[in-house]
């Protein structure tokens, strides 16, 4: 996989503000602002995933495009495991009832999961585009 150079500045600031919004999500979730946490987990998981992809020269905006060309992109390929697929639609559903569930709330325990989910598929992109990299 080689980076389209049109796709390297903004394959690099979607890295960054995933890295912000994963910290953003611990301090939401120390806060006790779980749905916050969780909104935050998920827009780590999403910028993440547009770098990925942008990184292989596909360009998608909306949310469910990103969540299935990684689906279909990386996961079935076996390059992101299954769990990564699951994550990044787990976290997609935290963060509807986060940011839309009114008067349904993300939980403590959700929050967490979200937040370790989420740091787990950021992880597991970084890690492959590091691979990509190297080659």
């Amino acid at each position: 996989m080689s980076v389209d150079p049109r796709n390297a500045e903004e394959m690099q600031d979607n890295l960054l503000r995933a890295e912000d919004s994963l910290a953003g999500s611990g301090e939401m979730l120390e806060n006790g602002r779980y749905d916050i946490a969780a909104s935050r987990a998920y827009y780590a998981a999403f910028y993440a995933a547009r770098a990925l992809l942008l990184h292989a020269g596909i360009d998608r905006g909306k949310h469910s495009g990103v969540i299935a060309a990684i689906q279909q992109e990386f996961v079935k390929s076996g390059e992101l495991p299954a769990e990564a697929g699951a994550a990044i639609r787990r976290l997609f559903r935290l963060r509807s009832v986060g940011d839309y569930g009114s008067p349904e709330h993300v939980t403590v325990d959700e929050a967490r999961e979200a937040v370790e989910l989420a740091q787990c598929f950021v992880s597991q992109v970084t890690a492959l585009l590091k691979k990509e990299e190297g080659k």
